[in-house]
């Protein structure tokens, strides 16, 4: 959990395995299975699927904050020790199937891109971060990181193909970084700096800022209007997944559904009436 920022607020869900609670229009999610370094079972899997799911019906939240319980992870991965998951190690074949023509990848569920959510999602990264933690990173719209936290992919060095994980990351950093953290695996951990300097977050504060900088994004966020917000989102993850000129073709309609001739005639009018917005600089 983010210390100090899930005070207050009403709470929705009765979770094993995470935390929700929303206020003033931002819904804030915490993987709360601190005693194994917030490691996901598959009670974890359905419950982050589910908040993903409901919030794509919920008008009162227009923005995630996404965040581990402690201080030591925010996700190592797919608990190894959960019983369900000792069971599939020990088949021969993929996980959860008979044979390895069929895949039930047990992160598949864990992004709010892959629920298609198209509300902001904000990762406040408080600790380390590994492996099947990715699915959840990678689909964020925002990433920033305390100061201690750490990142790296440790397939390889026990004996598995780093597959999924690399492939999300590339989204957001370099073919080198990427096969840099793939191939190394266990062996070297990316520090909260340097995933600044490669793209992978977006700002990096000590830990006892994390949940107040994320707190200001995430209802910063929530004050605009979600069709504006929900059509930028759409825009951008359209010229990451398509290039420039699959995005441009879609552009036309991604606008035309996000206009409000209202919300533009309201946000003129705050234009040429309310005072200027004094920004913060990062």
């Amino acid at each position: 959990m983010l210390p100090g920022s899930m005070t207050g607020g009403d709470g929705m869900g009765d979770y094993e395995t995470i935390i929700y609670e929303e206020r003033d229009g931002v819904a804030y999610v915490t993987l709360n299975r601190p005693e194994a370094l917030n490691s996901f079972d598959s009670t974890m899997c359905r419950e982050v699927k589910d908040v993903w799911r409901s919030l794509r019906a919920n008008d009162d939240v227009r923005c995630a904050v996404l965040t581990g319980a402690g201080e030591r992870a925010f996700c190592v991965g797919i608990d190894r020790n959960a019983p369900d998951t000792y069971v599939v190690f020990e088949k021969s074949t993929l996980y959860g199937t008979s044979n390895n023509y069929m895949y039930d990848d047990p992160g598949k569920d864990l992004g709010p891109k892959a629920n298609d959510l198209w509300k902001p999602v904000v990762c406040a990264v408080n600790g380390m971060a590994c492996g099947g933690a990715f699915y959840m990173i990678a689909e964020a719209d925002i990433i920033i990181a305390a100061e201690h936290a750490t990142f790296f992919d440790p397939h390889v060095t026990y004996g598995q193909a780093a597959v999924y994980e690399p492939i999300m990351l590339r989204q957001h950093i370099s073919l080198g970084n990427t096969l840099r953290m793939a191939l190394l695996g266990a062996r070297e951990r990316v520090s909260a700096q340097t995933a600044l300097q490669i793209g992978l977050v977006t700002q990096v504060v000590p830990a006892t800022e994390l949940a107040a900088t994320a707190e200001w994004l995430g209802e910063s966020i929530a004050s605009l209007d979600p069709f504006v917000s929900a059509g930028t989102l759409r825009a951008v993850w359209a010229a990451n997944d398509l290039g420039r000129l699959g995005a441009l073709s879609m552009a036309p309609s991604i606008l035309a559904t996000s206009i409000n001739k209202d919300v533009m005639r309201a946000g003129n009018e705050a234009f040429d009436t309310q005072p200027r917005i004094t920004p913060r600089i990062r």
